[in-house]
């Protein structure tokens, strides 16, 4: 899993967005940045992680964040997950895993008995200098909002 730890200066990404466009850590320079990384779009449990942050996105911005995902799936496949779930950030096309392989969150797991290569959910909390303030090992797909909210109020 991943070799990051929190104090870590945030991997550098240079990826693009479901629109083509560029994006880099720069862009969030100064915010919060949520960056969640999960495996494929339109599955029920990204699905609900999506939605709970698009749902809660209100009061993580009150809060400071920002928030970006990231999976393997295609532009394409971003644009349709985005406009069928009305979400409301942007999401990275890592075809070629750089960005996955990157933050430690891509390499071997088990599902239902078997081993595959696939995406670890995880999510980074980065801080307005781009460094790694949290990490989210354990997501909880509905709440995940309140695990990341609740790991703020102490």
């Amino acid at each position: 899993m991943t070799h990051i730890r929190i104090g870590d200066t945030a991997p550098q990404i240079t990826a693009k967005n479901q629109n083509g466009k560029p994006i880099s850590l720069n862009d969030y320079k100064g915010k919060k940045l949520i960056l969640y990384f999960y495996p494929k779009d339109n599955t029920p449990g990204c699905t609900s992680e999506a939605c709970n942050l698009r749902d809660n996105f209100e009061p993580l911005k009150e809060k400071g964040f920002k928030i970006l995902g990231v999976s393997p799936d295609s532009e394409n496949s971003h644009l349709k997950f985005i406009a069928k779930h009305s979400l409301n950030f942007d999401l990275i096309s890592d075809v070629d895993k750089k960005v996955l392989k990157d933050y430690g969150v891509w390499g071997e797991k088990k599902m239902f008995g078997k081993t595959k290569e696939g995406v670890h959910r995880t999510t980074f909390i980065i801080d307005e200098e781009g460094k790694i303030e949290k990490i989210f090992k354990k997501v909880n797909t509905k709440n995940h909002t309140s695990q990341i909210l609740e790991a703020y109020e102490n």
